[in-house]
């Protein structure tokens, strides 16, 4: 596989590769790899929400702001965790 990069970007990287002394294969791919994870979470995320609110809209069980933002700043961060139960 093979990605056309216009040259300033080109330039960008090579020059960040060599500043941080890294070789720029092994930087790309690490790039592309965590692109993937986060845009896959998000795809979970965005199949999620209209099953949450069909939820909601049954059960009338909310869960708070706080507790639903403390539950998206974990998953930010990568931990794999159940969201908060909902209650009354």
């Amino acid at each position: 596989m093979s990605v056309k990069l216009d040259s300033e970007t080109r330039s960008r990287l090579d020059q960040l590769a060599q500043s941080c002394r890294r070789i720029l294969h092994r930087m790309l791919r690490e790039a592309v790899a965590q692109y993937v994870e986060r845009e896959e979470k998000r795809e979970v995320f965005r199949q999620d929400t209209p099953k949450a609110w069909e939820e909601y809209r049954t059960t009338g069980l909310p869960v708070t702001a706080g507790e639903a933002d403390a539950w998206l700043a974990q998953l930010a961060d990568g931990d794999d965790i159940e969201p908060p139960e909902c209650h009354i």
